[in-house]
């Protein structure tokens, strides 16, 4: 096989060897490579047929394999796929749809009805009419032949720190790029039972849905609803004898916090990878311990780098008071530590900006010149010739070891009574009080006042007094505020916007 151009080549290649496994499924249906492969040809069949080329196609549906069948129809056809959910609020939807302009949208019965709230009034096609289609191979042919490796398949629309959305532009080069160095890494084969917990709408879930066609492993999309009932969620993982698991770090320490463990195991998990957030490392002990044999990976990585960038296996013991690196990039990827000067970092422990570059950059931000070229910019480095590099706005620095360490958002830094405190540090003390599952520190500009929010079993007179034997008078939180549960955006991150506006409107009341 020469080399790739298009991620469609790995389901060409892979329904000819695994024509009747099971590629995607859910808890009650499974579906074949074939099916996927004649299913997804159908779609990209009828949006050629349409007149649909190299033009936003809107996946509006209820996460189901099928949705994924959508995507790949999508591509198919010469156009790129943009996945939205009921679970985004409506001012957020009609925002996209303003940025978009789509020609087109596909959906499911569930949501067929809902578009029209989106003031949405072009064409809107149902999955289960459209997928009917008798695919036409010469049309798709010829498409495939037009297609180069620069050509998008994806618009993902993150939160951004405004509040009004960005949408990031991927290709072909920088998924194949991403998936290659990522199923290394991972280990991944036509043995890989996938267990998907990340919404389809955010690009997290390429980890499962490319390297499954890449290999003829299989994928089975988790019921949201389990999450809340963790030893159900084991129970699941063992029935459907899921062994790979790449899981927002929230999902994780559910189930180390609650004490599953004590109760059910997932015996066949042998590859856990984790990303989103830090993972504190009392949860972090619990698990490795619960599953000694299991491969650990972290990884980090931006959607603007076509999901994620490095990777550390964990291969040593850890304590509590450590923090598990983010290792180092994958192949093709490079990372550049920039200080306030746009000079390199290379002392360990100075921190400097998380800078990228390599071909994992995505095309930059759809119909948004201006915010694109505020971040995808001239590499500071090099003044002999135009390259870009994406700022990610995280600050890392290098171990001992040389291994890179996130330290925390440039936004979470801030300037309290003289001193540069990154609120990170507070979270990672009060994680490692017994019982503690999640910590978040927000700061109050206007009143300097940092306030910390928790989940997990002790009172806030306990925090407040485990916080004063850990922290330097200036780094208290001033309030303290336990929650039921932790707020998290579609990513699976903490919603720090979200606990802030919780906060200010406690104010006014």
């Amino acid at each position: 096989m020469g080399r790739q151009i298009n991620i469609l080549e790995y389901l060409e290649n892979i329904v000819k060897i695994y024509p009747d496994k099971i590629c995607y499924a859910n808890e009650s249906e499974g579906y074949t490579f074939r099916q996927v492969y004649n299913s997804a040809r159908a779609v990209g069949t009828f949006l050629h047929h349409q007149g649909h080329y190299r033009k936003p196609v809107v996946v509006f549906m209820k996460k189901h394999p099928k949705e994924i069948i959508a995507f790949l129809g999508v591509v198919y056809s010469g156009n790129y796929y943009v996945p939205i959910d009921e679970e985004m609020p409506v001012h957020r939807i009609e925002l996209i749809f303003a940025n978009l302009l789509p020609e087109a949208v596909i959906c499911d019965k569930t949501t067929a009805d809902l578009v029209k709230k989106f003031n949405y009034d072009k064409k809107v096609y149902l999955y289960d009419d459209i997928v009917k289609t008798n695919p036409d191979d010469k049309a798709l042919q010829e498409i495939f032949d037009k297609t180069i490796d620069t050509d998008p398949i994806y618009v993902v629309f993150t939160s951004g720190s405004t509040g009004v959305p960005k949408g990031v532009v991927a290709c072909h080069r920088s998924v194949i790029d991403y998936i290659e160095s990522f199923s290394e890494v991972l280990g991944v084969s036509s043995d890989t039972v996938f267990g998907n917990q990340t919404p389809l709408y955010v690009d997290a879930s390429l980890k499962e849905i490319y390297p499954t066609l890449k290999f003829g492993a299989t994928a089975y999309i988790i019921p949201k609803e389990l999450f809340m009932f963790p030893i159900k969620l084991v129970e699941f993982l063992n029935e459907k004898k899921i062994n790979t698991i790449c899981w927002v770090v929230p999902a994780l320490t559910m189930i180390s916090g609650l004490g599953v463990f004590e109760k059910i195991k997932p015996k066949y998990l042998h590859t856990i990878a984790f990303g989103s957030e830090v993972f504190p490392m009392k949860q972090f002990l619990m698990w490795r311990k619960a599953l000694p044999d299991a491969k650990f990976i972290n990884l980090y990585g931006p959607t603007e780098a076509t999901g994620m960038s490095c990777y550390y296996i964990v291969d040593r013991e850890f304590t509590e008071n450590d923090v598990i690196p983010i290792g180092k990039p994958f192949k093709n990827t490079d990372i550049i530590l920039l200080n306030d000067e746009n000079k390199p970092v290379t002392a360990p422990n100075e921190p400097g900006e998380i800078c990228i570059r390599g071909t994992s950059l995505t095309l930059g931000y759809y119909r948004d010149f201006e915010r694109t070229n505020e971040v995808f910019v001239q590499n500071p480095l090099n003044d002999l010739y135009p390259e870009l590099i994406y700022r990610t706005g995280d600050i890392g620095k290098y171990n001992e070891r040389g291994e890179l360490v996130f330290v925390s958002r440039k936004d979470y830094q801030i300037k309290h009574m003289g001193h540069r405190i990154e609120l990170g540090e507070i979270e990672a003390a009060v994680g490692r009080m017994d019982g503690i599952v999640n910590a978040c520190c927000i700061f109050d500009d206007v009143n300097k006042k940092i306030v910390l929010y928790y989940t997990g079993v002790p009172s806030r007179a306990d925090v407040i007094n485990f916080a004063k034997e850990k922290l330097p008078r200036y780094m208290l939180p001033h309030i303290v505020e336990k929650l039921d549960v932790m707020p998290l955006t579609a990513n699976g991150k903490i919603n720090r916007l979200l606990l802030k506006e919780k906060y200010m409107d406690g104010k006014k009341g």
